[in-house]
């Protein structure tokens, strides 16, 4: 509870950076999603790959799981592939190395997933009404590793924002509040997992 109360504390008390974000981020999906409309084939295109990549190489394991309706291994398996995979290694690593990289990741991102998820689609219509929450859930749980991300490297460039002197102790302060808002990183990954593999195994259960 105490490690909440300091998570969501770093939040509030960066209450403007975070509602930027979250505006942007979302912005960006929307602004998508309408794009993605006027480009059908771009969007058939992603949705191929996606789905290739999940029948193929890293991620097949993770479409094994769901193909076979493991719940309780589709759910560790997301949320590892979303916490590791999306979330440490490609937005924090690459911030911890060049300050605000993750941010730059993480816009191309929502970009990304305006073009795939783009209700407009003929087939997204009847998929997207349940898994708009899962999209909600995962975009908010990258906004905050982006968040985090900014909270790194102004710590670093700028230390006295994080109250002390010097980039290395600034670039260690901002650290601790990457490991602050991971606590809630990892609490919104692990609702959107739980949430995403009942949502997908009921709607491929209802369609087939």
């Amino acid at each position: 509870m105490n490690l909440l109360k300091s998570a969501w504390a770093v939040v509030k008390e960066n209450r403007r950076e975070y509602i930027s974000m979250n505006i942007i981020y979302y912005g960006l999906v929307a602004i998508f999603m309408v794009i993605a409309a006027f480009n059908r084939p771009l969007q058939d295109g992603l949705i191929k790959t996606i789905g290739e990549a999940f029948l193929s190489g890293p991620l097949a394991l993770v479409g094994s799981a769901y193909l076979n309706a493991e719940v309780l291994k589709a759910i560790a398996l997301t949320f590892l592939v979303n916490l590791f995979i999306a979330s440490v290694l490609y937005i924090t690593l690459p911030s911890l190395i060049i300050p605000f990289l993750g941010l730059l990741l993480g816009i191309y991102r929502a970009v990304l997933w305006g073009l795939i998820f783009s209700p407009l689609h003929p087939d997204m219509q009847l998929v997207m009404i349940p898994h708009s929450l899962t999209l909600i859930l995962e975009c908010q749980a990258y906004i905050l590793v982006m968040f985090a991300a900014f909270l790194q490297g102004r710590s670093f460039l700028w230390p006295k924002t994080a109250g002390v002197e010097g980039h290395g102790r600034g670039y260690l302060a901002g650290l601790q509040l990457t490991g602050k808002v991971y606590v809630l990183v990892v609490l919104t990954l692990l609702a959107a997992a739980i949430y995403e593999v009942i949502e997908v195994l009921l709607l491929a259960k209802f369609l087939s």
